[in-house]
């Protein structure tokens, strides 16, 4: 394996070209979820002018495709920069990818996020065991910065693994809902390990992503299922570009959480009337439905944005994803009062949901015509997973659940 990442680095180094007119035309095209769920049409309303979404994540980089959208940034991990823009933690390319498909601005290489004008907080955050500093403990203090600098959305593409969160959360998400920001967390990926959905996309509140694939079909590998999924969104052949500022392939319900961000900034831009509550209601409400409704696997369906944004939806006055206050007071109250007794507790590490992200390499070759197939056959050759690879053509064939 070790060989083979080696041949693939290699590969990449010498693959990797600037971007020329035609390139960035085919990036903007493999956009596909732009024009099927409706965000070009919104775009004629809005595109995010003057909302500010945090992104808590390993760090947004300084590339030409997000020029002039993080417009500020924090370091919560202790080992990367002030600012929050060089990437920490074991998956570097992440927060960079996530950003790209929430704002990027059209530039460089041609992608253009679900809301092109909004603005950007980098908080980085780092997992995997680089830093010394729990990484509950910096997802918290993450959370309260990003309120404080005036953020309307937080997007949180990382996922805790356990259907529990640490008090610590629960102070943390009520500081934000008391604040009226909208927070969009990622269900996890089946294909990564996560089977069920993990905090936050559990807590109370807050609005819980899923993805599908291309065919609109709820996404084996590339998303969980949950009763707390609140819309689904494309997670499959997805395009975001990376930390060098090159465009790469990737799936995961880490890339559907930012397209959902994305159209949660175009309704507070269009509807500045509207609280947290409400927006959240216009994008539930104008889901496209697929079976019962909610159902945890599409919650209330697939988004649509160009309905979430013109459509007449009417008021509510509770979030319709819950109460995260009421679900302390029933919840917490019959925990000890005494921490001093209390028996210590695991705190598994949030890990970034990027799940499958394939390397430029498979852009380039797909762009001159080579098969997908090919390009998976042949990097099961050196050392990329010819387990993997099978098992997704096995249930590519047999279908999506």
């Amino acid at each position: 394996m070790r060989r083979g990442g080696a041949l693939v680095a290699t590969m990449l180094a010498l693959l990797l070209i600037p971007a020329t007119p035609a390139q960035a035309t085919w990036v903007r095209d493999a956009e596909w979820w732009l024009d099927d769920y409706g965000f070009t049409q919104a775009w004629n309303v809005t595109q995010g002018d003057g909302v500010l979404v945090a992104v808590i994540d390993s760090g947004i980089a300084d590339v030409a495709d997000l020029a002039g959208a993080v417009v500020g940034g924090a370091d919560f991990s202790g080992v990367g920069s002030a600012d929050g823009r060089t990437p920490v933690g074991v998956q570097l390319n992440h927060g960079t990818l996530v950003a790209s498909v929430l704002a990027g601005r059209g530039t460089g290489n041609g992608i253009l996020g679900t809301a092109p004008q909004a603005q950007l907080l980098s908080a980085s955050v780092g997992f995997g065991g680089v830093s010394e500093i729990s990484p509950d403990d910096q997802v918290a203090a993450a959370i309260r910065w990003s309120v404080d600098q005036g953020a309307r959305v937080i997007n949180m593409s990382i996922t805790r693994n356990t259907l529990d969160w640490p008090e610590s959360w629960d102070q943390a998400m009520l500081y934000a809902f008391d604040h009226d920001v909208v927070v969009v967390a990622a269900s996890g990926n089946r294909g990564s390990g996560t089977d069920e959905v993990g905090a936050p996309a559990t807590m109370p509140g807050v609005l819980a992503v899923g993805g599908f694939d291309r065919n609109g079909e709820a996404s084996w590998d590339a998303s969980a299922q949950g009763i707390t999924i609140g819309v689904t969104a494309p997670a499959e052949d997805l395009i975001g570009i990376n930390r060098f500022g090159d465009p790469q392939s990737w799936a995961g319900s880490s890339g559907a959480t930012p397209i959902v961000s994305g159209l949660v900034a175009l309704i507070r831009a269009a509807h500045p009337e509207l609280d947290a509550a409400n927006v959240i209601q216009r994008v539930l409400a104008t889901a496209t439905p697929v079976g019962t409704v909610p159902s945890p696997i599409y919650g209330y369906g697939r988004i649509n944005a160009s309905a979430a944004v013109t459509d007449p939806v009417a008021s509510v006055t509770e979030n319709p994803m819950g109460s995260l206050a009421e679900w302390i007071r029933v919840n917490r109250r019959a925990q000890s009062t005494s921490t001093a007794t209390a028996p210590p507790t695991s705190t598994p590490a949030p890990l970034p949901l990027a799940g499958f992200t394939w390397p430029p390499i498979v852009f380039f070759l797909q762009w001159w015509g080579i098969p997908l197939a090919f390009v998976l056959g042949f990097a099961s050759l050196i050392g990329l997973g010819a387990a993997a690879v099978t098992r997704r053509v096995r249930r590519h064939r047999g279908g999506r659940s």
